[in-house]
């Protein structure tokens, strides 16, 4: 079996919710694998032991996490999408943002022709971005 790195994103309570909103945003993108937790636990039954999904065809990992921790998302981390056109990241800007936090708002940057970076309502950040060029 060849490496492979994988973008993780781990939840506590929210995951399958989450997974479920991103595959409607992007084209090509679906839940590929789903295990959930029974009766037995640790996590809450139903919830998310382990989830494998794509986005645009890049996989990624997510959890329900049983277990509280200190820490969330954080911009220092984000999934950055080049968009194919201006229809295309306004949407995503407009639905991404819906009950987030705009990091940035969608406009001219000197690097980009249009660029907005988000929080959704997850904690998740994107960075959105539309090339020069």
């Amino acid at each position: 079996m060849s490496q492979s790195i994988k973008t993780f994103l781990m939840f506590e309570g929210k995951c399958e919710q989450a997974l479920n909103w991103y595959i409607s945003l992007f084209d090509d993108s679906a839940v590929t694998g789903i295990r959930r937790y029974g009766t037995e636990g640790p996590g809450a039954e139903g919830s998310v032991v382990q989830a494998t999904f794509t986005l645009k065809g890049q996989t990624f990992m997510a959890i329900d996490s049983p277990v509280k921790h200190d820490f969330t998302f954080t911009p220092a981390m984000s999934l950055f999408v080049d968009c194919t056109d201006e229809a295309e990241i306004d949407r995503l800007f407009v639905q991404l943002s819906e009950d987030g936090k705009i990091l940035m708002p969608l406009n001219v940057y000197p690097f980009s022709r249009k660029f907005g970076w988000i929080a959704d309502k997850f904690g998740v950040s994107w960075q959105l971005n539309l090339p020069n060029g």
